[in-house]
């Protein structure tokens, strides 16, 4: 592999990253789609908290542009993404991110081999999936009904445990379909979630081969979120971390090593220039934010305190955090009564007025997007097991 070549230090690699995501004072993209892929994808298992992330990096705009992008336009599709959970992705961007998650090897199952699948009732189930969905929009009821329809009574057992009930057993490869470009989210009906197929959206579309696939997202992530080690991009992606020491081991040739915060990690090959300035500013990021979660080394990110408050079990994302100057410097919380947003901000070091002046302007910008009007509350961090 090619040799380290210079160092990158912590706040110049921050400072890069927050203009990159939007964070640094400048507006990302004019519209969701094109925030959602410069950020490498919305967290989604929340939709409240993906409009937030999305609409935070703009300057102007309410969450009605994200449902807009999703269920009019169609240039966001709500699906099954990085390490099986629900991320917003751009469309157009389908067949990369298809390619790149259909390539990650399998690893055990966590189920019971009385529950399991075998590989060919995988397969029967994830073409059933496809087939049912291709011109539909159903509830997972429906779904359900139509799967053991298509494949045989053995994918209805009853033999999933979840939320204090039990799931049928075709369910345990509902993400995979989604990864595969089988499934995604449909418009909910009423307050039921529907699946449909994301051909509906980008007719016609497929995978891209894997290799291709994956080398244009590792570009993606490390655009945003160099410099990085292939472990970084394996606990982001959900992959194992020896074979995504030998993915970026193929791709070395488009790499370069740095030594960054005392240790080696890769950039994009000629990626060197950075923000003049050091990390600044004020920011509200909401649950899931794809900072929060993809930017490494976490204890730079969640230094002392901060790690204490706002990582549980050193996971990101439980928590919304405040960010100041690039570097975890609190929580927050809001409350929602009618179109007031009460939101509490909770920082761990006393703010000075210009930082009071910028988390105003968030709080407002935060009422703005989810069309009410917010209000500000300072609050005091508690640090420890009740916190």
């Amino acid at each position: 592999m090619p040799p380290v070549t210079f160092p990158l230090t912590w706040p110049e690699a921050s400072a890069r990253r927050l203009e990159r995501a939007g964070l640094a004072g400048e507006a990302l993209a004019p519209d969701p789609a094109k925030i959602a892929a410069a950020m490498c994808g919305a967290h989604a298992q929340v939709l409240s908290a993906a409009e937030l992330s999305l609409m935070l990096r703009t300057d102007g705009g309410t969450r009605t542009a994200v449902r807009d992008a999703l269920w009019t336009d169609r240039t966001l599709v709500k699906t099954h993404g990085p390490r099986g959970t629900v991320h917003l992705l751009p469309t157009a961007d389908l067949p990369m991110w298809t390619g790149a998650l259909s390539a990650v090897p399998l690893g055990t199952s966590p189920h019971p081999h009385d529950v399991r699948l075998t590989p060919g009732q995988t397969e029967q189930v994830l073409a059933a999936i496809e087939d049912v969905l291709a011109d539909a929009e159903l509830t997972i009821d429906e779904l359900s009904e139509a799967v053991i329809a298509a494949t045989g009574p053995w994918a209805g057992d009853l033999v999933m445990p979840a939320f204090q009930t039990m799931w049928p057993r075709w369910r345990q490869v509902m993400h995979r379909a989604g990864q595969q470009g089988a499934l995604c989210f449909g418009p909910n009906r009423g307050r039921k979630v529907t699946y449909t197929s994301p051909r509906r959206a980008l007719p016609g579309f497929r995978p891209m081969p894997g290799p291709e696939a994956l080398a244009a997202l590792v570009r993606r992530y490390l655009h945003a979120y160099g410099p990085a080690t292939s472990a970084d991009f394996a606990n982001w992606f959900g992959a194992p971390p020896r074979w995504a020491a030998d993915l970026f081991a193929s791709l070395a040739d488009g790499l370069q090593q740095v030594d960054f915060a005392g240790a080696p990690a890769w950039i994009l090959a000629g990626d060197t220039a950075g923000p003049a300035a050091d990390p600044s500013g004020v920011r509200l990021l909401p649950y899931f934010d794809a900072y929060g979660i993809a930017c490494r080394p976490r204890d730079l990110l969640f230094p002392g305190r901060a790690a204490e408050r706002a990582l549980a079990g050193r996971q990101a994302g439980n928590y919304p955090v405040l960010l100041i100057d690039g570097v975890v410097g609190g929580v927050w919380h809001q409350r929602r009564a009618g179109r007031r947003v009460h939101v509490t901000v909770e920082p761990l070091t006393p703010l000075t007025a210009g930082q009071r002046r910028a988390l105003e302007a968030q709080v407002r910008r935060t009422g703005e997007i989810l069309e009410g009007e917010a209000e500000l509350t300072i609050g005091t961090v508690t640090v420890g097991p009740h916190a």
